[in-house]
């Protein structure tokens, strides 16, 4: 396939004035940093906690509205063994916003914490809080490697370029922007692209409806009553499905590019305004690619160059938005389809790259490897962690099929490890470290031996309504979410009957090895946890 040079072109000039901008935002984050007072790697990492609620609205919708969300709603609904009916994100992601804002919000900006895993570090220590990276980290490369894919997929169909060549290109601009001037650049970048993915899909719409081969074979499905675009959900389906929609609203709750956005707002208040109101915008933003996925199922191929049989037949349904676009639409406005999806890709894998960057400098670096460590070289190991995590996630997203796929397994390991125990250490208040590593084992062990298709992971345990498929066993059964609430109940379970034994001394003191129950005095007793930048962290359990 020849490459398209105009549009070429045209993708180019966005990355340039993509790439402007964050050079912009990155020179406001550095006047910032000498009107501020030490600490300046929090302006880095949360903005100096001055982002307005505007701008917050905007980074906080452009995140979640990335490679995965538009392309994975497409496919989904595209899909026949789906339909409209799978299509979760838009739902899952209005829930996930409504749920921050009301519970997760309000406890997280009132204690003044930089990141997701300052609660844990003051509340467990230091150990407990280096293995929860982990799960987050493996989950952002996965998230950038979904997004990467996606953009891949997209410019190969549209403009006839190398998939790997756009992969590299895009994390590059990303990389180099976000390296530059950390959540400043996000922010102002974020802004630019959420608007032009909002106006250049909706373009797109009327174009994508208005060609002939969707007009001309709309008659004959009307007469048909061929409604497949709209799913169905049959009972033996009815676990996964409430698995994926809870594993999407829920397990968002536990990343921390949702707390880098709450963090960075200048209050609880505005912390909590901004949730409620990218509920809206983001849902809002799924609409577009709802609707090509519809009018892609609706569409006689064989009348367009692409011919048959059907992207389905051809195991082409994750690419299904491009495709769309380029066989179903003008060649200019195809292009626009293309820098939408760009837009997407970078603003959100931008936001992976700090929050990645951000756990591991100020959680394990900053309190654990180097505690002296002078605030330019906390701002050096930031830059250093943004060029790893992209360098990794962009080398897993050669090969990649299934947009849908990748985007489902980046939640898995937060639902069902990271979030029981953000739930328990904000709202639990006699949780301590015994429940915390209990619960994070079982919930680990639990989630591992479900297997998972996508990884080329067996599953050892089978849970009732297994089937094989082309020689795959899938789990049809909630068991991410079995996995997740045994978390919940094994880490408040552990934590009660731990307590129990060492207070009523059932077991002897010299068996608490991790120094959870040692004594304390009565000042240390009514002290309440102090943020990061005002207290170090602590082994001890609070009661």
């Amino acid at each position: 396939m020849a490459v398209d040079v105009p549009g070429l072109v045209a993708v180019v000039v966005f990355y340039l004035v993509i790439l402007v901008i964050g050079i912009w935002a990155s020179r406001k984050s550095k006047k910032v940093e000498k009107t501020c007072a030490g600490n300046k790697s929090e302006v880095t990492i949360v903005g100096g906690r001055n982002i307005s609620v505007l701008v917050g609205v905007f980074t906080m919708t452009a995140t979640w509205v990335g490679g995965g969300y538009i392309m994975g709603t497409a496919e989904a609904v595209y899909s026949p063994t789906q339909g409209l009916i799978w299509a979760m994100g838009p739902p899952a992601y209005l829930i996930n916003f409504l749920l921050g804002g009301l519970f997760f919000a309000k406890p997280m900006r009132s204690k003044r914490y930089v990141t997701m895993l300052d609660p844990f570090q003051h509340r467990y220590g230091n150990m407990f809080t280096a293995t929860l990276l982990l799960p987050a980290l493996v989950s952002d490369i996965l998230w950038v490697a979904c997004i990467l894919a996606a953009l891949g997929g997209t410019m190969s169909i549209i403009l006839g370029l190398s998939s790997a060549l756009s992969i590299v290109i895009s994390a590059a601009v990303s990389i180099i922007y976000t390296f530059l001037g950390g959540l400043y650049s996000v922010a102002y970048t974020d802004i630019i692209q959420l608007c032009f993915i909002f106006v250049s899909m909706w373009l797109c719409i009327p174009f994508v409806i208005l060609s002939p081969a969707v007009t001309e074979n709309s008659a004959h499905l009307n007469q048909t009553n061929d409604n497949s675009w709209t799913g169905q959900l049959e009972l033996a389906d009815a676990g996964k499905w409430a698995d994926d929609m809870l594993l999407l609203a829920l397990g968002g709750l536990a990343y921390q590019a949702l707390y880098q956005r709450i963090l960075s707002a200048s209050s609880s208040a505005q912390a909590q305004v901004t949730c409620f109101a990218a509920a809206g915008t983001v849902f809002i933003m799924g609409i577009p690619s709802v609707i090509i996925g519809a009018v892609a199922a609706s569409a006689d191929w064989n009348q367009t160059a692409y011919g048959l049989p059907p992207p389905f037949e051809r195991g082409e349904a994750g690419k299904i938005l491009p495709l769309a676009l380029q066989y179903l639409t003008p060649p200019w406005v195809s292009v626009l389809g293309i820098g939408s999806v760009a837009a997407a890709v970078m603003s959100s894998m931008d936001s992976v790259l700090l929050s990645s960057a951000s756990m591991f400098t100020q959680n394990i670096y900053k309190t654990t490897l180097r505690k002296q460590a002078t605030e330019r070289e906390l701002q050096w190991v930031i830059r250093v962690s943004v060029l790893l995590v992209g360098l990794a996630g962009t080398g897993l997203a050669f090969g990649d099929n299934s947009v849908l796929a990748f985007w489902l397994v980046s939640s898995d390991l937060l639902y069902c490890v990271v979030f029981p125990q953000l739930i328990c250490v904000l709202h639990y208040r006699y949780v301590n470290t015994y429940g915390a590593m209990s619960g994070y084992v079982v919930g680990l062990l639990l989630r591992g031996l479900s297997g998972e298709p996508v990884l080329g992971i067996p599953p050892v345990l089978l849970y009732p309504g297994w089937r094989e498929e082309n020689g795959v066993i899938r789990q049809y059964f909630p068991y991410r979410t079995l996995a997740m609430l045994s978390s919940v109940i094994c880490i408040i379970t552990v934590s009660w009957l731990v307590e129990l034994g060492f207070c009523h001394q059932l077991i002897p003191q010299s068996w608490d090895l991790l120094g959870v129950f040692e004594e304390k005095t009565d000042e240390e007793e009514d002290e309440e946890p102090l943020p990061r930048e005002k207290k170090s962290s602590i082994l001890n359990t609070k009661f």
